[in-house]
């Protein structure tokens, strides 16, 4: 954050000070006030009482400008109490995510493709983002921001979930189609009605985690508002200075009016088709095709999702079953085994009638 959290003193002590100044100067200087306290002197207030009113006035002036200057200074003198309040927790920075070596990289990309190896694209992806931060010293991981494409339910936001849970960082799933407007993560000026500082400083906020994933789901979805006066408000043109590097280094948030450093976070987009996204946001975000599950490996996913919910056998043969009796056409969907594990769980916790 392009700010400091500097203590600025109040007027009324600045002008304390600078009478007990004056009060020096003048007692030491030659032919000056013989009334004028001593430096280890309590009564400098009472002295002060019987200056004369332009002296006040010039110092409270002064003392005004200094804490003017200092407030300035520290890039929040726009800010209520309130809001600086919120951002303290940033007062020393924040934490980075890092992979602390090249095999830990290969450890999560093994894990990735080992659950959902139908999204090899994207796991060699961050595979060698992560190798090249650990070779690179980076003082954190930082992604390439991704852009998923593929049909529904393959499992793109699972995906995304498993990664953040791997490297240990908080991920934040936003999504595009009931926030068309893009201030869900961008955030919008104090004085709207759902003014915010959006999901992303909000994340950071409560993790104090500087390079978290944000999911945003069904980019492609995501419609235009239009406000009273006019203007148009695009979830995708929003994103496009979070995901160049170089602008991102300085992004203006709208609500704190502050600069922050979001450089270092993994944007991570979800679609199932690229018909609709603007140019500049392919061309930021080259998109990365992806293929549902086979048969084979839709069961795979299956027989580890029932041994991570404790199924028994017969539920996990059942749910197995399900998925071989589909249509050949159905599309193979990760939805179809969440939904059979829903139902098992459900009838597993039903009370046994006797």
């Amino acid at each position: 954050m392009a700010a400091r959290f500097a203590e600025v003193p109040a007027v009324t002590d600045i002008e304390r000070r600078l009478y007990a100044h004056l009060a020096r100067l003048r007692g030491r200087r030659g032919g000056g006030d013989p009334e004028a306290p001593s430096d280890g002197d309590e009564d400098i207030h009472v002295w002060q009482l019987c200056l004369p009113r332009s002296d006040k006035i010039r110092i409270h002036r002064r003392a005004r400008a200094l804490h003017d200057r200092a407030e300035a200074a520290t890039g929040l003198a726009h800010l209520s109490a309130a809001t600086r309040a919120r951002l303290a927790v940033l007062r020393d920075g924040t934490d980075l995510v890092t992979i602390p070596t090249e095999h830990r990289a290969d450890e999560i990309a093994a894990a990735l493709h080992a659950d959902m190896p139908w999204m090899a694209p994207a796991t060699e992806t961050v595979w060698h983002a992560m190798r090249r931060s650990v070779r690179e010293g980076d003082p954190g991981l930082r992604l390439p921001p991704l852009l998923l494409v593929g049909p529904p339910g393959i499992g793109k936001s699972h995906w995304a979930r498993a990664l953040g849970s791997l490297v240990g960082a908080p991920t934040t799933i936003v999504d595009a189609t009931s926030e068309p407007a893009g201030f869900a993560i961008v955030g919008s000026q104090i004085g709207w009605a759902s003014a915010g500082p959006g999901r992303v400083l909000e994340t950071i906020l409560a993790h104090r985690v500087g390079n978290p994933p944000i999911v945003v789901d069904e980019i492609e979805k995501a419609g235009r508002v239009e406000s009273k006066s006019g203007t148009m408000h695009d979830l995708a043109q929003a994103l496009l200075p979070l995901v160049e590097r170089s602008t991102a280094a300085r992004w203006s948030c709208p609500y704190f009016l502050a600069s922050f450093d979001m450089s270092w976070h993994g944007w991570i987009m979800t679609a199932n088709t690229t018909a609709g996204l603007s140019a500049p946001l392919l061309s930021r975000c080259p998109p990365l095709c992806l293929a549902g599950p086979t048969r084979p490996q839709l069961h795979d996913f299956a027989i580890r999702q029932a041994a991570l919910h404790d199924l028994p056998d017969e539920a996990t043969t059942a749910i197995l079953e399900t998925i071989e009796r589909l249509p050949a056409h159905t599309q193979r969907s990760l939805r179809t085994v969440q939904r059979c594990i829903s139902r098992a769980r459900a009838v597993l916790a039903l009370p046994v009638l006797h």
